[in-house]
């Protein structure tokens, strides 16, 4: 599933394409992607301009010029790129947005993702605060409230927004913290330690425009890079690029979890 570098990158290749720009026409293939069900998400986005495109946790944000917002959520395989209108549109493309000269396309072979109709509510409220503006305080008032194991409770969206299975896995490494740590048991010098190499490895993802290991691709189609330079996360058997020791995986909250066990120790 994209993570915050990789739906930010999303974002930044839209913005410069869409933002003020009119949608002049909406095609709906899948009217079942659209929440709340039997919304008519066409009649309201025609004509209308888009004030701005952001992010939120994992999902991105356009804001319309009449106070209304929609999210998109790009799930497992989801995908939003720009086309050039008339190019042949590939199956499961459920929504497309036409400003005239250029089409955004969402297309999302496996479903997981959507697009949600907010109005003018404030998008998930419920979400935690977003790590790259984290203070090591909230964090570790956050992660003091829970028994869970630290990898678990980092991929909590409520107790922080836009982290996902790559960049926790990331971050730990980084850190020097086994994932099976309970949160509520970090001293105050690993959460400090935590928290800066959450905004490292963020901060590097960004850069290298995120991981692309299957379908994440940007709004123009190019993949990220940050893949070649993970130094745990699907590195199972492969040596640690600290120490040498072998890149271990084992399975916590349904999810892989690779760590080295020298640097990372229990």
């Amino acid at each position: 599933m994209p993570e915050l570098p990789e739906v930010q990158t999303v974002v930044a290749t839209l913005q410069p394409k869409l933002e003020g720009r009119k949608i002049v026409a909406v095609r709906l293939n899948r009217p079942d992607i659209v929440r709340p069900g039997g919304f008519n998400l066409p009649s309201h986005l025609t004509g209308r301009r888009i004030s701005s495109i952001s992010r939120r946790g994992k999902k991105i944000i356009l804001a319309l010029d009449d106070g209304n917002r929609f999210v998109i959520h790009l799930g497992m395989s989801g995908r939003l790129t720009l086309e050039t209108p008339g190019h042949d549109v590939p199956v499961h493309t459920h929504l497309i947005l036409s400003f005239g000269d250029v089409e955004m396309r969402f297309r999302d072979p496996r479903r997981f993702g959507g697009v949600w109709w907010l109005g003018t509510s404030q998008p998930d409220e419920n979400l935690g605060p977003e790590p790259l503006v984290l203070r090591p305080t909230q964090l570790a008032r956050r992660l003091g409230k829970t028994t869970r194991a630290v990898k678990n409770a980092l991929l909590d969206q409520a107790l922080v927004a836009g982290l996902g299975n790559i960049y926790v896995d990331e971050s730990l490494f980084a850190a020097g913290i086994h994932p099976l740590t309970a949160a509520n048991q970090l001293s105050a010098a690993q959460i400090a330690r935590l928290n800066r190499a959450i905004k490292a490895t963020l901060r590097r993802a960004l850069r290298h425009r995120g991981s692309t290991l299957r379908d994440y691709r940007d709004a123009n189609g190019q993949s990220g890079a940050f893949q070649r330079l993970h130094r745990v996360y699907a590195q199972t058997g492969k040596p640690c690029r600290t120490c040498k020791t072998p890149i271990e995986r084992i399975v916590l909250g349904g999810r892989s979890t690779h760590f080295c066990p020298k640097c990372q120790p229990r």
